[in-house]
């Protein structure tokens, strides 16, 4: 969801430019102009780092001073499930999708401060199992071996998870199931001198520091890959052909400079394309200084944390919930990036490291507090 102040920033940037035009535009909102936001309060919200949760809903759009001038159509269906039922499945489907519902709307489960306890179906809950990576990846990935290179296999799976500790531990799992050569990509590291406050850090900050860094929205230092292995951009390359951040691809060929792969999501699917390797750099506030990163802009897909699920449409969704989730509409997402009941598969751990069939849920009840409309 985009944040509330690039929100009014666009909106003060239509006025001045507008005004030109005609001089009361500048008390008009965005100059004038109908602008169109797609969006889910239902979802994550703009993300604050190390924010409070009055800082978190506070950012959201719905606290600008320009959302009285918004008219809202609020959806009503979770149409991954309504556009594949069939006659005899369709009571079961709606009564999934209320179950989804509820839970985003924080209507049922025992709730404490915006956070409930939810209770997963027996259906959907995987338990008695002695290795929980095994178990989740049998669940979301069965016959792996027999089908690693196949195609419509990979695209309607994932595994999702809260933290990308968890993410990389079943990543690596999987890729070490894959009988393919493994190649190994290093990157390079180099502090950013654009800012003369931080000259001379590179006698702090030496290359092998730099490497140990791992952070969201950039590969690691090590990135270990095989042909049929699939991948996920974390970067926008060729916006005008769907080639942006969180595209699906599968790796069909490894060379030195660049990755051939093919489009596993969106309008492009099938479509071979080539990966190069572009400087990075982490937007992470919780590193004080600025530094690159040139390595492919790439990160295994077999798993993926449930933020950057955001968007995806699977047949086959495995949640690992190792560890509770920890922000609004995170339980929502993961449950909702499914098309059919019968393709999800929910592992939960309790705080005492259980298997358990509860699962927590965030919902902050606030933020829907002036959602009315059509």
């Amino acid at each position: 969801m985009i944040h509330r102040y690039c929100f009014e920033a666009l909106d003060r940037t239509l006025r001045d430019i507008l005004r030109f035009k005609d001089a009361s535009n500048l008390d008009r909102p965005f100059g004038g102009k109908m602008v169109v936001l797609g969006g889910d309060f239902r979802q994550i919200l703009p993300v604050i780092p190390k924010g409070t949760r009055q800082d978190i809903v506070n950012a959201a759009l719905n606290s600008s001073y320009l959302w009285n001038h918004c008219h809202v159509l609020k959806p009503t269906k979770t149409m991954r499930l309504e556009g594949n039922q069939v006659d005899s499945h369709l009571n079961d489907l709606r009564q999934f999708s209320d179950w989804i519902l509820a839970i985003v709307d924080g209507m049922i489960g025992n709730s404490v401060d915006g956070i409930e306890k939810v209770h997963i179906p027996d259906g959907l809950i995987i338990n008695n199992c002695g290795d929980p990576i095994f178990a989740i990846v049998e669940s979301t990935y069965p016959n792996f071996l027999s089908h690693c290179s196949d195609i419509t296999y990979l695209q309607q799976r994932g595994i999702l998870a809260p933290t990308l500790d968890m993410v990389e531990s079943i990543k690596e799992y999987m890729v070490s199931l894959n009988q393919s050569q493994p190649k190994i990509f290093l990157n390079s590291d180099t502090i950013c001198m654009s800012d003369d406050a931080f000259t001379g850090l590179e006698h702090v900050h030496t290359p092998e520091f730099l490497n140990t860094i791992k952070c969201s929205g950039i590969p690691n230092h090590v990135i270990t890959l095989k042909v049929g292995v699939p991948m996920m951009l974390l970067r926008n390359i060729v916006p005008s052909s769907k080639l942006c951040n969180r595209t699906r691809l599968i790796i069909t060929r490894l060379g030195n400079r660049v990755i051939e792969a093919k489009v596993l999501s969106g309008n492009m699917v099938g479509q071979k394309v080539f990966i190069p390797r572009m400087s990075l750099t982490p937007s992470d506030a919780g590193i004080p200084f600025k530094f690159q990163r040139r390595q492919f802009p790439i990160v295994v897909s077999f798993a993926m944390t449930i933020n950057k699920s955001q968007g995806q449409s699977l047949s086959h969704v495995g949640l690992y919930l190792k560890k509770s989730v920890f922000t609004h509409g995170q339980l929502y997402v993961a449950l909702s990036r499914v098309t059919k009941r019968k393709g999800l598969k929910i592992m939960v751990y309790d705080d005492d490291g259980e298997i358990s069939n509860e699962a927590i849920n965030v919902v902050y009840k606030e933020v829907f507090r002036n959602l009315l409309g059509v």
